[in-house]
């Protein structure tokens, strides 16, 4: 395989120009910051700003990682969903610890969050699948994430089976489907410079309160 480094070189990075950013002027909760630069990558025309990295560590300790959607932010913490079959949903099942990562190149900002993850009630389990679209409640309920498959047929016949069982049963809900909230210990807000003189601000749990350090580029 040709080696990328030549091509990979020219390519430019932090192109672009982060708005005023003051550390000792951020609100005591990382979850008000959150709000504020997330809002604030909308505006800015950030395509699909809640799309984060989600990781986990498999049985044998190996990190793993994959995109996912926020689905919500609440005092408890960050929100997504997922099968608890998939490969993420044993993970956190067997290790209920998880790492975010969000990057909003568009104002060369990114958040990460570390912490321990919860599930959804049952209630609120059921409810979240019922909120999907009928092609991806079609998905979840015929696909089982994750596993090998034998071809492309195979799983198109099993979503179609599985579309044709909603069409005459709407309020079928996976049992399967779970919320799970990633509660956070720390937060570290990330703002970009050309000259890699980056801005990192790192909020640290202390039970009900939280303390805030700068952290080297």
């Amino acid at each position: 395989m040709h080696p990328l480094r030549d091509s990979l070189r020219p390519l430019k990075s932090l192109t672009s120009t982060p708005p005023p950013f003051d550390p000792s002027a951020a609100p005591d909760n990382p979850l008000e910051l959150f709000v504020q630069w997330f809002t604030h990558a909308v505006e800015a025309g950030q395509v699909e700003p809640h799309a984060m990295t989600l990781s986990t560590v498999d049985a044998d300790g190996v990190p793993d990682a994959r995109v996912l959607i926020l689905k919500d932010l609440t005092d408890d913490g960050w929100w997504f969903a997922s099968s608890s079959a998939s490969a993420k949903g044993v993970e956190l099942t067997a290790n209920p610890v998880a790492a975010l990562t969000f990057y909003w190149p568009a104002v060369g900002r990114s958040v990460r969050v570390r912490g321990t993850v919860t599930r959804g009630s049952e209630e609120d389990n059921a409810r979240d699948f019922s909120r999907r679209g009928l092609g991806a409640r079609a998905v979840a309920l015929g696909s089982p994430q994750s596993q090998r498959l034998a071809s492309h047929d195979e799983s198109e016949a099993a979503i179609e089976e599985a579309a044709r069982e909603l069409d005459a049963h709407p309020e079928l809900v996976s049992p399967t489907w779970t919320l799970w909230c990633v509660r956070p210990e720390s937060v570290e807000f990330w703002q970009s410079d050309a000259e890699r003189r980056h801005q990192r601000l790192r909020y640290s749990s202390q039970g009900q309160s939280w303390s805030t350090t700068l952290l080297w580029p």
